[in-house]
């Protein structure tokens, strides 16, 4: 539900800061891992604020990935993105966040997605405020393993804690509902945590589970990638790799939110595709064979579960 803040104004500076610390935590560590430094490209857009891209590509662990943060601002939302919330009509607004999308190269280690987000829709009268937080992380993994996605979880219901017994189950199953292929009639991966449209706890505690979730990413990830960066592999896993790519894709062109927004808004381009794989393969009416690896990715772990 969209709320109106009633008691506690919105400090967007305060989110903006954290947001801006929150990449470069996040690249300085992936920069330690790779072994390979991030290209940073600052950008400004013409309609109002602009962002800092962190790219790596052709690194020794990621094939392709990027660390996000933008902060775009206007005086009113296009009407694209005002339709289908007509309370936002004719405001000026603020829409900032963290966005990352990491695309290994060994097929044993699972693409990555982790978004962080503020929105700000201030009332020209000076009225009351609307603001909400999104964001959430999910996993993709290629081959599955137990230990893997049993971990990931884990850090995202640790990450909910302290605000909520019942916000990892909620957002758990909303991450299942929201990252499925419909058209597919299957899941992109093995989902996480997603929330949007969130101030029920006002202000402040709303902002300080936005920013446990944005710090729990490290945690939850980083140790996955070293379990499984060195573990060998050939053509068959690649072309598998390159085939599942594909549904991620998808997605992100006919579902994704966040892709959608940034494009209809006059975000950069660059940035907002940066989430796409380097290398894709479609295949028509592909299945795996029985008994294979590749078969019990579908069978064990491309469907929802409680995980952790």
């Amino acid at each position: 539900m969209l709320e109106t803040a009633s008691v506690q104004q919105p400090d967007a500076r305060q989110v903006h800061d954290y947001l801006v610390s929150l990449q470069a935590s996040i690249v300085a560590r992936l920069e330690a891992l790779d072994a390979n430094p991030f290209h940073t490209d600052q950008w400004q857009r013409d309609q109002g604020g602009g962002g800092i891209t962190r790219v790596i590509e052709e690194g020794s662990i990621f094939e392709r990935g990027g660390v996000n943060f933008s902060h775009v601002h206007g005086d009113r939302l296009p009407p694209s993105a005002s339709a289908q919330r007509p309370q936002l009509g004719g405001r000026p607004f603020e829409a900032m966040g963290v966005s990352l999308v990491l695309h290994p190269r060994n097929p044993y280690v699972p693409t990555v997605h982790m978004n962080v987000r503020f929105f700000l829709a201030r009332d020209p009268a000076g009225g009351e405020a609307i603001w909400w937080f999104g964001g959430g992380m999910d996993l993709t993994p290629y081959y599955g393993f137990e230990k893997d996605v049993v971990r990931f979880h884990a850090s995202c219901r640790q990450a909910l804690e302290p605000f909520g017994a019942q916000l990892h189950p909620r957002f758990k199953q909303w991450c299942d509902e929201y990252f499925f292929l419909k058209h597919r009639n299957e899941p992109r991966g093995v989902g996480g945590i997603f929330f949007d449209d969130f101030s029920e706890l006002g202000f402040e505690r709303s902002f300080a589970m936005m920013r446990s979730v944005g710090d729990a990413f490290l945690e939850a990830y980083v140790p996955i990638v070293e379990r499984r960066r060195d573990t060998p592999y050939g053509e068959r896993e690649r072309d598998f790799q390159a085939y599942r790519r594909g549904r991620y894709v998808e997605f992100n062109l006919v579902f994704d939110r966040g892709t959608l927004f940034g494009l209809q808004s006059g975000g950069r381009t660059e940035s907002i595709l940066m989430s796409l794989p380097p290398v894709v393969r479609w295949r028509y009416d592909w299945h795996p064979e029985p008994g294979s690896p590749e078969e019990r990715l579908y069978r064990d772990f491309l469907k929802p579960r409680d995980w952790a």
